[in-house]
């Protein structure tokens, strides 16, 4: 009986933590609300005609248009930033370069001595 007590106890002691790392999320302020509602509005949402029967549908079907935006608008900015980082002359082009007659030191890998590459 003891042993089950403990073995109770020791179970609540290591699932506290999970629980409580569970409810850390922040509640959304009234901006974000009205932000929100304003987003799924604007992808066809009505609330003042919705009703119990195809409410979830609805809100639903508009959610997934504003993530499908949101996932749009995301692709693109990730495109044009790889686009602008070529264009600016950041970054590598691939493109390797070597200088004749130069003694280079290349490395296999990290268990292998280095190897000396003569031209």
């Amino acid at each position: 009986m003891k042993a089950l007590i403990k073995a109770v106890a020791l179970a609540v002691v290591l699932v506290a933590p999970v629980v409580s790392f569970a409810q850390s999320n922040e509640p959304l302020t009234r901006a974000q609300v009205r932000d929100q509602l304003i987003q799924v509005e604007k992808a066809g949402y009505n609330p003042a005609t919705s009703n119990d029967y195809d409410y979830p549908a609805n809100i639903q079907a508009a959610e997934a248009r504003v993530a499908a935006e949101h996932a749009d608008a995301q692709t693109a900015t990730a495109q044009n930033t790889a686009t602008q980082a070529s264009a600016s002359g950041y970054g590598s082009n691939g493109n390797g370069t070597s200088q004749v007659g130069v003694r280079t030191s290349t490395t296999v890998s990290s268990y292998s001595p280095p190897i000396s590459n003569a031209r």
